[in-house]
């Protein structure tokens, strides 16, 4: 074993969990869908999985979904200036573009990149959010190394319902989102949920001093964005159905002392019409055929080669067969991925590839024992690649779990690996993962204690290297398979409730290491945590949190440094009637100067207040 954590930073680790706090305990009647692609309780689901509730969402005071998920144990985050410029999100030390990212179950990315475009993701349009921790290729195919994290929109149920939150703070940040949803019950029931949201801020500069690109002024963004859920049951286990989401950014960025207005415009739709079928007492059948698009376009400076434009389109048909045999699952896949690229700059990336894939699942519970196991096929222009995963969980009494788990995963090769002139090979392999790991949890309904150790090991890393070992032009730049990563960590949780006063705390110990070299990945700490204390009285709920890391380095060979940090934030939340309340927060209320990556600006002390009606 390589990854090494000394008994005392174990045990101070251990302690911190054990005295952390229950503020937003999972529900034992918590029902999630991605650990295994159907809806199952949380006590049945063998991966480490975290959900953030609509509640949570919105008491988070959060300014973009990158902000809430940096609070959740496991991830780090990246971020090139304010709210609104290029974010990563890092899930167990696994690389951006190695963790798969669903809304509503439709896969959104560039495939030049590889990665999702985390600041067009309207923070406004979520209902709730599951991360699943741990390789996931064997359901989901590429991509899914670290782990997967998916978004849900709003759905209607119930009643006839109207939310909407108006909101402002530093830097003139303004925000607002209204959603009507509700069903009309009966026989033939038809749901929806419409909502509709704007965010726009004036934010810092997103450059510091000395920065080779730096300019004084102010970086601002403005964020649009609808999305809608509808069904309807034809009949008794048969329903259709259709939701789409759509996000359009303008944020502005630097490129250097120049009074031209730097700026990026992004775009993000997701679609899908579906239909579920109960053809035989035990099998539910779902079709779904699906479209993402992820538009990008950047003028860098009033020359005509200051523009780009790179636009990906994915569409995916599904369909999916759950099989009951007794209170076992079985279940069936095929699916069908196209991928298209279209740019204003090199005709190499203008292309498309298509994907099929066909996988098998099975779920069983017996007595205290739970056990799933998966098998996958992709089959692609990168070649075929056959996934799989087993894990097991046994219940030590009605309150302890002991899990394990082993899978394999895949990345596939992004379009600028394989065709961009200069620098892609057409050759390139995906990269791959080997993924074992143990956990227990404890959860008594009012406190709860979970640990994780997880050893993923990565080989045929695609990464840069000078010179080119396949091309004669001297000190050229390409991109091969060539090395060896190891991520490697634990991860401790806990939370309990003493006195009204509700406190959670997490603390992952980990070693991201690129075994080639033996530097640390880049941007990755050893060690990153958070800790929160919420009380409430009457109709007021108060809290703090405080999100640490310990140092990185922002490039490959370790050579340049980001310090360690710790962020405090204070918030309150106000019940003024049945149907209005306040929110009031407070975010780094030290001024902390901290880097997120090098020569890029953080937000500093900052306020936000809204108040929020809900009708229901």
């Amino acid at each position: 074993m390589t990854f090494r954590i000394s008994r005392p930073a174990a045990l101070t680790s251990l302690a911190l969990a054990m005295a952390a706090c229950y503020a937003h305990a999972e529900p034992t009647d918590t029902i999630v869908v991605t650990a295994t692609r159907t809806p199952q309780p949380l006590a049945n689901v063998i991966s480490d999985t975290v959900t953030i509730s609509a509640e949570q969402i919105s008491e988070s005071g959060a300014g973009s979904i990158v902000d809430l998920l940096q609070r959740q144990r496991g991830i780090e985050i990246a971020r090139n200036g304010g709210a609104g410029t290029a974010s990563s999100v890092y899930i167990r030390g696994a690389n951006s573009n190695q963790s798969l990212v669903l809304v509503d179950g439709v896969r959104i990315a560039s495939s030049t990149t590889g990665a999702a475009n985390w600041s067009a993701i309207p923070l406004t349009a979520i209902d709730h959010i599951e991360v699943v921790y741990g390789p996931l290729s064997s359901l989901y195919g590429a991509d899914a190394i670290g782990g997967v994290i998916q978004i849900f929109t709003k759905k209607g149920k119930g009643a006839p319902s109207v939310t909407a939150f108006a909101g402002y703070g530093s830097d003139k940040t303004r925000e607002a989102d209204a959603t009507l949803s509700g069903a009309t019950g009966g026989e033939h029931s038809f749901s929806y949920a419409i909502s509709a949201g704007k965010e726009k801020s004036d934010s810092f500069s997103a450059t510091r001093p000395g920065a080779s690109n730096y300019n004084a002024d102010r970086d601002g963004y403005d964020k649009e964005n609808a999305s809608g859920q509808f069904g309807l049951q034809i009949a008794p286990g048969y329903e259709a159905g259709a939701l789409f989401l759509h996000s359009k950014l303008e944020s502005q960025y630097d490129n250097g002392a120049s009074a031209y207005d730097v700026r990026s415009k992004a775009s993000l739709d997701t679609a899908a019409v579906y239909g579920k079928a109960k053809f035989l007492p035990n099998v539910d059948t779902l079709v779904q055929y699906a479209e993402s698009r992820d538009k990008g376009q950047n003028w860098s400076n009033a020359t005509a080669s200051g523009y780009s434009r790179i636009d990906t389109r994915q569409t995916d048909i599904t369909l999916q067969n759950d099989i009951r045999i007794g209170e076992d699952v079985l279940q069936v896949l095929y699916d069908h991925r196209k991928e298209e690229v279209s740019t204003n700059g090199s005709n190499d990336l203008n292309r498309d590839r298509s994907t099929n894939s066909w996988a098998a699942s099975y779920n069983a519970r017996r007595g205290a024992n739970l056990l799933n196991a998966a098998i996958r096929r992709d089959n692609s222009v990168y070649g075929s690649k056959n996934t799989g995963s087993v894990g097991y969980g046994y219940d030590l009494t009605s309150q302890l779990r002991a899990t394990a788990s082993y899978g394999t995963s895949f990345r596939a090769p992004t379009y600028n690996e394989l065709y961009y002139p200069g620098y892609g090979n057409a050759a390139n392999k995906p990269e791959q993962g080997k993924n074992a790991e143990i956990g227990i949890r404890w959860d008594d309904g009012v406190n709860a204690l979970s640990a994780s150790y997880y050893h993923n090991k990565l080989t045929d890393m695609l990464v840069s290297v000078t010179p080119c070992p396949y091309t004669s032009v001297p000190k050229s730049s390409c991109v091969y398979n060539v090395n060896k990563a190891l991520l490697e960590g634990v991860t401790i949780a806990g939370a309990t409730k003493l006195a009204g006063i509700n406190l959670t705390a997490s603390i992952d110990l980990q070693d991201p290491k690129d075994e080639t070299t033996g530097n640390r990945l880049q941007r990755r700490s050893k060690k990153h945590g958070n800790v929160s204390v919420d009380y409430s009285i009457g109709a007021l709920t108060a809290g703090a949190e405080l999100t640490f890391s310990g140092d990185r380095f922002d490039d490959a060979a370790n050579k340049n440094r980001l310090g360690g940090y710790g962020l405090v934030n204070l918030y309150a939340t106000y019940a003024i009637s049945r149907d209005w309340s306040a929110l009031v927060r407070w975010n780094n209320i030290g001024d902390k100067q901290y880097d997120l990556a090098r020569n890029y600006a953080t937000p500093g002390s900052k306020l936000f207040a809204g108040i929020r009606y809900g009708y229901k």
